[in-house]
């Protein structure tokens, strides 16, 4: 029983003719391209751009420019250009926006619609063969004759063309001859590709999920949003295999449609079947067409995939132009037509009636800057300017980033900082410095760290979440494999690549293999993943912050040992690391009511019993916004800078000998302190480092080092920071640091101390600048300490201490 056969839905012969006229008819000019697409907002009115200075002109340049200006605004016919340049060899791609398609048709107002941008949307792969014959007739002859330096290919299709036309003319002065041309597969210089139409503000045109590519789209023109894993690399295809018979001396051409085909051995020529002669046929690789081919393999975004699924990808497959445009780890908009292949050799055996599909790629966007391509809101920018001047922005910030975790908000304040980052630098010989912020928190079981890496991750624009015991050391790096097409080893990015301008969370750190652990060393501060097996050497790009999370070595931090036994990780590990939390889980009466209150109200009521300023995206905004500024470091603050590393070299060595050492302070914690101060700089969208964000860096620093020096063995509880406070500068005054330049000798009174020199110790020791007032205020009305000079200094009244230190004591 045969199948029904339907007749045509559209008449192909008169869409070919209309795709003739519209090659040749369609005008545009370049200010109405911009136009058409800002919704017919008219730009440049009054003539004056940013690089145009009126007084530089005299009156031939004016003269000049304006004739320059008015054939910019003619209309131009785009195509018709496109088919010149073809002719003449300047290109070797045309692509059809589907955009200009549209705006024809509904120009021309035909009385039968014929539909072409739907038509092309919904067969494409057809539609491909049409618009290339129109192509193949409106194409003019090339304006400049061959010559010895064209490349062979040019001089083969211009003879074929030659003789075709020679052929069609003899066949119409005698229609009997039987015109044996060479087919367009040959003849054809070019790969035409489809632009898909763009959105509109009412209709915005939405990318495609690997998941959601379903059966229905076989055939049609879609756009997908993915991200490359693997890319191959470029090799011809053959399209035509040409052969030349020694008995008869013909020509034969056998087009390849298939993965697999089987070369031609007897010639098929009519002369030699009449005369059975079977003629031996040798393969021309000259006259043969070939395309450059490159396979990419992509996957759905980490956003897409349901939780608990694994991640679908798909194969895309890039010919001609298209080649070269994909690298690993690119989040890309591809738009392409979907169709089925079948298996072939023993997979068709096993697959049975089954297919595989893959992608035709026919136009290609990065998404290479996340932050960059963000467009903000007008009232956005306006809400941040407002929340900006009022100088609260850095508290309602962190206290926006994950909302429903309670407290740690010098944690918080430091995970701001990473999304913002600081400046990447290239020196002048070509050594790059990186700006991307390092950080490590590790810490007690159930102090909520995974849950900020997450949260972390889903509001970074190009966040990738890793688990280290379920990371090897290629997965986070690459991966060498075997190429199913190519059968060669190539690369495939793991997930340091797949993070590139973006942040990479990896939790369980602590759990990892030293040997997968090493494996991020190179990425952390060179930021770049060196490959050398396989016969493959090589440097991938990883500019990515690193935000790990681990566990002390005996699941929760023991008092008894030293922090370094504590930590166990190698030093050259925790010196890449720009600022290290400690997260201690102490019993503490008010602090655990306050926890168990809040986790409560989370659970009733589904939300954060807070009301939080900023929504995720809101920072995502606010931080985009923040990345555009590129801060820089004054002399003055430099100089602090020097100062301020000196003496925390000299802690490190006082700690060294007491067995608190938490961290190594080394060179590259100065570099720490510049990117923890540039991101501050940009936070306050200013292009100049001050003193206040050096002092706000050395506090989170120092925050991070201030669990450790609770005394749990003595089971005194901890003093609150006002008394903590008035212990240093107690210290501070028995040692005779701080003094004023010009104090008195005669210390009867009590100890006079600098004020500035006093708050800039009490900052960099981890203390808010709020809390050093309180105390200030708290102790100066008992009388402990007095402020004279207008402020500026500090009399430590030393009897009264000793006094209220004894009343302490009691």
């Amino acid at each position: 029983m045969a199948l029904r056969e339907l007749k045509a839905p559209v008449n192909y012969e008169k869409q070919q003719s209309a795709f003739e006229s519209f090659l040749t008819d369609f005008k545009t000019s370049p200010e109405q391209t911009i136009t058409a697409a800002l919704g017919n907002v008219t730009i440049d009115e009054d003539e004056l751009s940013d690089d145009y200075d009126f007084m530089d002109d005299d009156d031939g340049a004016a003269e000049e420019r304006q004739r320059q200006r008015q054939q910019k605004r003619e209309p131009q016919y785009k195509y018709k250009e496109a088919l010149r340049q073809l002719a003449n060899r300047q290109i070797d791609s045309i692509t059809v926006d589907l955009d200009d398609v549209q705006i024809w048709e509904e120009q021309q107002q035909q009385e039968d619609e014929l539909k072409l941008v739907g038509s092309i949307e919904m067969n494409t792969k057809h539609y491909v063969e049409i618009v290339s014959r129109a192509i193949d007739k409106k194409m003019p002859p090339p304006e400049a004759d061959l010559t010895f330096k064209d490349d062979v290919l040019d001089v083969l299709a211009a003879r074929r063309q030659e003789r075709n036309r020679v052929l069609e003319e003899e066949q119409e002065r005698d229609p009997a001859i039987d015109a044996d041309v060479f087919p367009a597969e040959l003849t054809r210089r070019y790969t035409l590709l489809f632009k898909p139409r763009s959105g509109t503000l009412d209709q915005p045109k939405k990318a495609l999920a690997v998941r959601d590519v379903r059966g229905e789209h076989l055939g049609h023109l879609i756009t997908m949003r993915c991200i490359a894993t693997r890319v191959s690399d470029v090799k011809p295809i053959v399209q035509v295999n040409a052969y030349s018979c020694d008995r008869c001396g013909c020509e034969i051409f056998q087009p390849i449609t298939d993965r697999q085909f089987g070369p031609l051995t007897a010639c098929p020529s009519q002369s030699c079947v009449e005369n059975q002669a079977r003629g031996q046929l040798t393969h021309s690789v000259r006259a043969s067409k070939y395309l450059p081919f490159q396979e990419v393999k992509v996957q759905e975004m980490a956003e897409q995939v349901p939780i608990g699924q694994i991640p679908r990808s798909l194969t895309v497959l890039c010919y001609g132009s298209t080649v070269r445009q994909i690298n690993p780890g690119d989040v890309v908009d591809i738009s392409g037509i979907f169709l089925p292949t079948p298996y072939t050799g023993f997979k068709a055996l096993k697959a049975g009636l089954l297919t595989d599909t893959y992608l035709e790629a026919h136009h290609i966007l990065q998404h290479k800057k996340a932050y960059s391509e963000m467009i903000i809101d007008p009232k956005l920018v306006r809400r941040i300017e407002q929340h900006r001047q009022s100088g609260q922005v850095y508290e309602l910030l962190a206290r926006s980033i994950a909302p429903e975790i309670f407290g740690h908000l010098d944690v918080k304040k430091a995970l701001l900082l990473l999304l913002i980052g600081g400046v990447n630098k290239e020196v002048g010989d070509g050594m790059k410095i990186r700006g991307d912020i390092n950080m490590c928190m590790m810490g007690d079981p159930g102090v909520a760290k995974s849950q900020l890496l997450k949260y972390i991750s889903k509001v970074a624009p190009r966040g990738v979440y890793t688990s280290g015991r379920g990371s090897s050391g290629v997965g986070l790096t690459a991966a060498v494999m075997r190429d199913p097409v190519t059968d060669e080893m190539i690369l495939e990015g793991g997930a340091l690549v797949l993070a590139d301008n973006g942040i990479c969370c990896i939790d369980e750190f602590d759990k990892m293999d030293d040997n997968d652990r090493t494996a991020i060393h190179e990425v952390m501060e060179q930021q770049t993943i060196s490959i050398s097996k396989a016969g493959i050497s090589t440097t991938l790009n990883a500019r990515t912050s690193i935000l790990a999370a681990a566990n002390p070595v005996y699941g929760r931090y023991n008092p008894r040992i030293s922090p370094v036994e504590n930590i166990n990780l190698p030093a050259a590990l925790l010196s890449r690391f720009d600022i290290l939390f400690l997260l201690l889980d102490t019993p503490n009466r008010e602090s655990d009511e306050q926890l168990a209150k809040h986790v409560a109200y989370v659970h009733m009521n589904n939300r954060h019993p807070e009301q939080v300023t900023f929504t995720p995206h809101e920072v995502r905004s606010y931080v985009a916004q923040a990345r555009t500024y590129r801060p820089t470091v004054p002399e003055s603050v430099s100089e602090y800078m020097i100062k301020t590393y000196v003496r925390m070299r000299d802690q490190q060595q006082r700690a060294e000998k007491k067995g608190k050492q938490f961290t190594h302070t080394t060179p590259r914690t100065l570099l720490g302190v510049v990117r923890l101060s540039q991101a501050l700089a940009r936070l306050r969208f200013s292009n100049e480092v001050q003193q206040d964000d050096v002092d706000e860096a050395l506090r989170l620093i120092e925050a991070s080092k201030e669990s450790l020096n609770t005394d749990t063995t003595s089971g005194r509880r901890g003093l609150n920071p006002s008394s903590r406070i008035y212990n240093l500068v107690k210290a501070l005054a028995d040692s005779g640091a701080c003094r004023a330049e010009d104090a008195d000798d005669d210390e009867t009174l009590g100890v006079e101390l600098s004020m500035r020199k006093v708050k800039e110790r009490v900052i960099a020791k981890g203390f808010t600048e709020d809390q050093w007032m309180t105390a200030l205020e708290e102790y100066t009305s008992l009388d402990v300490w007095q402020t004279t000079g207008g402020g500026a200094r500090l009399v430590f009244v030393t009897a009264d201490a000793d006094e209220f230190e004894d009343d302490m004591d009691i």
